[in-house]
This record gives structure tokens, C-alpha cells and sequence, in this order.
């Protein structure tokens, strides 16, 4: 489930938004939900995550611009697309880390361009998230969420620090492309995320919540070099 909210002040736009991306998503056969705000102030009361935020720069009260460093001071990850007037407005919005900038009228040609390249980030942002997609839906997960992953039956099984398991078809080998050097093969059927290991003896690997994932024989020496040199690079 891909999560979109749009902040803009006037709701002919804000709809027309919301229409575009609906459109957009629905042609990639993906689930999204979008949330609409009408100005920062209410944008800002909302806690729950965003993945990808549409706002516009110039609202009443309280400013795109501001909107934008207040979220990211409270370490919001959204992909930040800005929506404005004025082309000059966007020079400040490299400090905010914003993915691409729209020009009003939006264009639905132009947002399908911004938004192709968006979705393409999405789905490569390996360093930080895991894009997930089963059947028609799909999902952000933060790798850091991910304690380990078990693979059976052509199926991969995310175990999540919350205790959520997340199923899916994958094979093993795309996984691992997928995820950054935190995470550690340790048996043919499980990548476990370092950063989650409590302890490692006699080829078993203790996880956080007193999990016990097995260490191959052939992975069993290698591993105490892999842990090694993961403590010396944290």
C-alpha cells in the first residue's frame, strides 16, 4: 500500500491531483490511499507515514516552504513533490530534499513524466525501503523493520521487529539485489539483517525476541568475519 497525500488550498487542484494520481497508480495495478489537507497546519497534525507528498508552495497561513522543513525536522522520508505559480519558489527547495517540482496548471503529461520517474525511485529506494508488491497491492517496508527473511516454497516471508510477516513471491537471488549490506545469506533459506543479531554460536544466530535462525556449515566461518567487519563499519 503506497500512502499519498496532497496539501494544497484551493480543492480544484487538490482533486485534480488526486485524480491524476488515482489514474496513474491504477494503470501500475498498485493499491494506494491519498489523504487530502488543505493547509500546513493540518497537513503537519497528521502523524501517520507518508510515502509520497504532493504540496503546494504558496497557501494561506502557513507556507509550503515552511510545511516542508517542519516535516523534514521531524524526519518525514516522503518523496516531496512541490506544486506552484512560480518556478523561481522552487531554488529553496533543494534544503527540503524535494524529489521534482509541478507547475501550475498541472499538465497531466508533466505529471505523468515526474511521476514515472518517482514511481522508478520507489521501487530502487533499497537503501532505506523494500518495495513490496503481492497480487494487486503493494507496500513500503523499511529495511530497518526487517529482522529476517525466510524463503519456502518459492515464497519469501519478511519477519518484522513489530512481529507482522509479510508474504510474497520472489526468488531469493532478486531479494538479495534488493537489500543493502546490512543484511547476511546465512542459510539457504534465510537473510537475516545484522543490525538485529543479539549473538551467534554453535551455527545458530540469535535474533532479537529470542529468535534461533540456523548458520549453514559452509556459511559458518565466513559468518564471524561478516559480523567483524559489519561492527567495524557501524
Amino acid at each position: 500500500m503506497i500512502r499519498v497525500a496532497i496539501c494544497d488550498d484551493e480543492k480544484e487542484m487538490s482533486d485534480n491531483i488526486r485524480m491524476m494520481t488515482t489514474d496513474f497508480f491504477g494503470r501500475k495495478n498498485m493499491e494506494i490511499t491519498i489523504r487530502q489537507f488543505f493547509d500546513g497546519e493540518e497537513l503537519l497534525k497528521y502523524e501517520k507515514p507518508i510515502d509520497i507528498l504532493f504540496l503546494d508552495i504558496q497557501m494561506k497561513g502557513m507556507d509550503g516552504m515552511e510545511t516542508a522543513r517542519r516535516l523534514r525536522e521531524r524526519k518525514c522520508k516522503a518523496f516531496l513533490v512541490f506544486i506552484t505559480v512560480l518556478k523561481e519558489m522552487v531554488f529553496q527547495s533543494f534544503e527540503v530534499q524535494a524529489y521534482d517540482y509541478l507547475v501550475k496548471p498541472v499538465e497531466k503529461r508533466n505529471f505523468d513524466k515526474t511521476m514515472e520517474r518517482l514511481f522508478h525511485s520507489l521501487q530502487n529506494a533499497g537503501g532505506a525501503n523494500l518495495l513490496v508488491q503481492k497480487g494487486y497491492e503493494s507496500r513500503i517496508v523499511s529495511l530497518n523493520d526487517i529482522v529476517y527473511c525466510e524463503i519456502m516454497d518459492r515464497k519469501v516471508y519478511l519477519h518484522l521487529t513489530s512481529g507482522e510477516v509479510i508474504d510474497f513471491y520472489d526468488r531469493i537471488e532478486n531479494l538479495e539485489k534488493k537489500l543493502d549490506n546490512g543484511f547476511y545469506r546465512c542459510h539457504r533459506s534465510f537473510l537475516i539483517h545484522l543490525k538485529h543479531l543479539k549473538g551467534y554460536k554453535n551455527k545458530t544466530a540469535y535474533m532479537e525476541g529470542g529468535i534461533k535462525i540456523p548458520v549453514s556449515r559452509l556459511r559458518s566461518k565466513e559468518f564471524s568475519g561478516v559480523i567483524l567487519q559489519y561492527m567495524k563499519d557501524m
